[in-house]
C-alpha cells in the first residue's frame, strides 16, 4: 500500500484544512437503510489491496484520518444528511482515493449508510477500484434513460452500508448532464428517500474543467484534495476560489510516497 501523509495549511485563503494522514495503500422518506445486508463483504486484506480503510489496527492511522474528516463534516451539517463533492486541484492528486475512503468512513457508522457517485466522466475509476462490474449501466445511463430507475445502478461494493453508482457510458462533456434539472432531481431523490444516507460525488479535477464548479451547485459541502508536492499554494488558492466559502469544508493534503 502506498503512503499518504497530511501536512499543514499552505495559504490563509484556504480557511479550513482537513489533514488526512492516510498512511498505507483509500420505501419512503423516513425509512432507514443503515442495516441493509451486504453480499460478499470483503475481508481486511482485500480492502487493503483496493486501498480502502477498514477497522483493523493495520490501517488505524488512515482510518482515524478519514474519521476526523467525517466528524468535521457532521459538525458542519448538524442533524441532516448531506451531499459532499470531493474534487482534486489537478489530475492524479488523489481525489478518487479520498472520495471512496471518506464514503467508507461514513459507512463505518452502523447508524449511517453512504452512496458514492462517480461524476468524473472523462476518467472514471471507482468501478475498477472497487471491483464493480457495471453491467446495468451507471449515472449517465440513468440521466439519458430515466425509465431505467435508480435501483439497478446501485451496486454492492463489499463494504457494508456503502453503495456505488458508477459513471456509466463514457462522455467527454459532463456539464450538460450535471447542469440539468434531471441531475438535481436524481440527487434530491437519493438524499431524501433515506435520512441516514450520505452522498459523495467523486468529481473531476478543478484545473482544466468546468464540471467541478457545476457539480458544486448540487452539493452541500466541497472537499478539495491537493497533491502535496504537486499542487502549489497558488494553485490551491485559485482552486478553492471556485467555490462558495460557506460550502468549502476544507482541503485535504494527499501525499503519495
Amino acid at each position: 500500500m502506498k503512503n499518504h501523509d497530511g501536512t499543514r495549511a499552505l495559504s490563509e485563503r484556504v480557511s479550513d484544512v482537513l489533514e488526512a494522514a492516510a498512511n498505507g495503500f483509500g420505501p419512503h422518506a423516513g425509512h432507514s437503510i443503515a442495516r441493509m445486508h451486504e453480499r460478499g463483504a470483503l475481508v481486511p486484506l482485500q480492502l487493503e489491496q483496493r486501498r480502502l480503510i477498514h477497522r483493523e489496527d493495520s490501517v488505524r492511522r488512515q482510518s482515524d484520518a478519514f474519521r476526523e474528516i467525517r466528524t468535521r463534516l457532521l459538525g458542519l451539517a448538524g442533524q441532516q444528511n448531506f451531499v459532499t463533492l470531493v474534487v482534486p486541484v489537478s489530475p492524479r492528486s488523489g481525489g478518487s482515493f479520498v472520495a471512496r475512503n471518506l464514503a467508507a468512513a461514513f459507512a463505518f457508522d452502523e447508524a449511517k449508510t453512504s452512496l458514492l457517485i462517480d461524476c468524473n466522466l472523462r476518467y472514471p475509476n471507482q468501478q475498477k477500484a472497487l471491483g464493480v462490474d457495471p453491467a446495468k449501466g451507471g449515472l449517465i445511463d440513468l440521466l439519458e434513460h430515466p425509465a431505467l430507475g435508480i435501483e439497478p445502478i446501485l451496486y454492492h461494493t463489499g463494504i457494508p452500508r456503502l453503495r456505488l453508482i458508477p459513471a456509466g457510458r463514457a462522455r467527454e462533456n459532463g456539464g450538460e448532464y450535471f447542469s440539468s434539472s434531471r441531475m438535481r432531481t436524481v440527487l434530491d431523490s437519493l438524499r431524501c428517500r433515506y435520512p441516514d444516507r450520505y452522498l459523495f460525488l467523486d468529481g473531476p479535477a478543478i484545473k482544466g474543467s468546468p464540471d467541478a464548479r457545476i457539480l458544486s451547485d448540487l452539493a452541500d459541502f466541497v472537499v478539495v484534495v491537493a497533491g502535496y508536492g504537486r499542487d502549489t499554494p497558488a494553485a490551491i488558492s485559485q482552486a478553492v476560489a471556485n467555490f462558495e466559502p460557506d460550502k468549502l469544508a476544507g482541503v485535504v493534503f494527499n501525499k503519495a510516497a
